[in-house]
């Protein structure tokens, strides 16, 4: 089983970075929870205060899905549901 890596980043407009801050703590918290996670990290750009870096690492495709189905029917999904996203999917392994 390859693990799922997921890179990229978010856009948030100003107007909903403090509805984003506060549902990235309980977010953060619940996959960090889930038992296929490895890592998860969503961190505000040092450039930009609009974009936030996003890596996550899952053990394998059916935990990167069960992930991706819970956070469709949370409150991160819904406050996030609109933003823009540029993510990367592979798995994980560095191509020449």
């Amino acid at each position: 089983m390859a693990k799922v890596v997921l890179q990229g980043y978010i856009i948030v407009p100003n107007e909903g970075l403090t509805l984003v801050n506060k549902a990235l703590i309980l977010h953060k918290e619940l996959t960090l929870q889930e038992s296929g996670c490895i890592t998860f990290e969503v961190t505000e750009d040092k450039n930009d205060s609009n974009k936030y870096n996003v890596y996550e690492e899952f053990i394998d495709q059916q935990a990167f899905d069960i992930h991706q189905l819970r956070v469709k029917n949370s409150h991160w999904g819904k406050v996030t549901v609109n933003l823009q996203r540029n993510y990367r999917i592979s798995n994980g392994e560095q191509t020449n």
